[in-house]
């Protein structure tokens, strides 16, 4: 299994070759994103948004005393620049995302883990906020967060498959959401539209093997899931072909359209393909469009 500092030096390698992306990322760090009213740069994004509960990580001087006095809970004054700057990250731990065709591919886990990574450094590089969507990594900033981030990503789900994780995204932030998406299609819409009651905006990256496009099977062959809950017999995998390639295009379909409803962008992604490109992909679609709130 892959090591946490393995991981980061991988993604961090890989944000090393797009300078152009890094260049973006520091000029970032000195403005703020306000969706539609355009950029500003901290200190003029002051206006009052609302209070929130204290989490982990919060610093005491964060609280406001006279909000917290009203009750028992500590309460966060948050202002509209800073809840903008915060991306939520969902990276599919699922056993089915360990699977890749060849020895000579990554296999679709090692690639969003990778992705997740380096779009976190490049965020996190430009001075915005960045965890993990559930409870367990609220956003923060800072180097040590990135490592945090590895040590989370390296973690394997003993599952197949692994339904976004949706609790508490913060309202009107922007999130990250990379997996193969071939589990229940209803976890994704329950996760977009929780998203989009948010207000939270953001990208959707879809990642495949090559095989998994082409279906290259033939004859006599054992399909098994990689978590082994799973298996399936034929004698003519050739037949299933038409069929399997049917519901894969009905599944990018459904993703594309819940990701429109939702104000969410998608992107597919193969592992044959530079890790680059897909980086590049998502930073591209997190820096313009619909990303930005």
């Amino acid at each position: 299994m892959i090591t946490p500092l393995a991981l980061r030096e991988k993604a961090e390698t890989q944000a090393a070759r797009l300078p152009a992306l890094l260049a973006r990322a520091e000029q970032l760090a000195g403005a703020v994103l306000l969706g539609e009213h355009g950029r500003r740069r901290a200190g003029m994004g002051d206006d009052f948004w609302q209070y929130r509960p204290a989490q982990i990580g919060d610093s005491r001087r964060m609280i406001d005393h006279r909000r917290s006095a009203m009750g028992d809970v500590q309460f966060v004054r948050e202002r509209e620049w800073q809840i903008a700057q915060s991306v939520m990250l969902w990276v599919d731990q699922g056993a089915a995302m360990r699977f890749a065709s060849s020895d000579d591919l990554p296999s679709k886990a090692e690639r969003a883990r990778v992705l997740g990574l380096a779009t976190a450094i490049l965020l996190i590089r430009g001075g915005e906020r960045v965890g993990l969507t559930g409870t367990r990594l609220p956003p923060r900033r800072g180097n040590a967060q990135i490592l945090r981030l590895a040590e989370m990503f390296t973690e394997d789900a003993d599952a197949d498959y692994e339904p976004p994780e949706h609790r508490a995204m913060i309202p009107h932030a922007r999130a990250v959401f990379i997996s193969d998406f071939m589990g229940n299609i209803d976890d994704v819409k329950t996760a977009l539209t929780k998203a989009a009651d948010r207000g939270v905006r953001g990208v959707l990256l879809h990642v495949l093997d090559p095989a998994e496009e082409a279906f290259p099977f033939r004859g006599r062959t054992i399909f098994e899931s990689v978590g082994g809950t799973l298996e399936h017999e034929t004698l003519k995998a050739s037949d299933l072909k038409d069929r399997y390639l049917a519901r894969l295009a009905e599944r990018k379909a459904e993703l594309q359209h819940l990701c429109g409803v939702a104000g969410w962008q998608y992107g597919l992604h193969h592992t044959d393909h530079t890790a680059q490109s897909g980086l590049l992909w998502i930073w591209r679609a997190l820096d313009g469009g619909r990303a930005r709130t």
